[in-house]
């Protein structure tokens, strides 16, 4: 993800899948322990649906929304963990193979909200 981008600026912007379609509004962004990057953001998906955790990297910043590259329905059937909650490497790790993503190092590393 572009790493110039405040985490908390990401709170509200409306988020597209990889076609175009929109998937809701950014309701928190949730930062890696270690590192403390921003790494995945929860979106609001409707009115009385749920959030889904998508991941910031590889997904974009363009036109003050966020672009995810990932089918809305993979989006929308991503693990629910709720939010406002610290994400638990269980969690995280079930993220990352919903997703198909490499975890990158032995272990992942909690995640903790920062926003909202």
């Amino acid at each position: 993800m572009q790493t110039d981008i405040d985490p908390r600026s990401l709170i509200g912007r409306k988020a597209f899948d990889r076609d175009g379609h929109k998937i809701g509004t950014v309701d928190e962004v949730y930062l890696d322990d270690a590192t403390g990057q921003p790494e995945w953001a929860a979106v609001r998906t409707g009115l009385f649906s749920r959030d889904a955790f998508v991941p910031l990297e590889p997904s974009t910043v363009v036109e003050n929304t966020l672009r995810v590259p990932y089918d809305r329905a993979l989006i929308k059937d991503a693990p629910d963990f709720g939010v406002g909650r610290h994400l638990s490497p269980e969690q995280e790790l079930q993220l990352y193979h919903h997703y198909g993503l490499d975890i990158g190092s032995p272990g992942p590393s909690p995640c903790s909200g920062a926003g909202t």
